[in-house]
């Protein structure tokens, strides 16, 4: 199982993902850590990722063949994180056959009705959760 996990800005929430997987999973999956700058790259690397690629063209081939995509959920949203998600990698990820795993933490403008104000580490949680059922 080909595990993507892609953040941008600081890898702060990618990186809570990936330490939350490992804790709760273990070293099983592989995880594919996609940054859209070095700086979230290698915070995710440091946080236990097997591989990482940095930009666009690396999450767009990345996200083509990942059996699982997660992040926040602004990695669907064209021009989200201060212009760092580019319209050709939400539309990647969007389209990407993968099962999408989305925490739903976004500084756009964007407000999802029904959906709890969890705090970062317990919306991790409820990933590795999925993640444990699923593998």
């Amino acid at each position: 199982m080909k595990l993507m996990v892609m953040d941008g800005q600081g890898g702060g929430i990618g990186s809570a993902i990936i330490k939350g997987i490992r804790a709760s999973i273990g070293l099983a999956p592989e995880i594919l850590a996609l940054g859209t700058n070095s700086i979230a790259t290698s915070r995710m690397m440091k946080a236990g990722a097997n591989r990482g690629g940095t930009g666009e063209n690396a999450i767009i081939q990345t996200s083509q063949v990942a059996h699982i995509i997660t992040g926040p959920l602004a990695i669907l949203m064209a021009n989200s994180m201060m212009g760092e998600v580019t319209t050709p990698m939400a539309s990647a990820v969007a389209s990407s056959p993968a099962q999408k795993i989305l925490i739903p933490l976004t500084q756009e403008r964007i407000r999802i009705v029904g959906v709890s104000n969890e705090p970062l580490p317990h919306l991790v949680n409820q990933v590795a959760q999925i993640l444990m059922e699923m593998y």
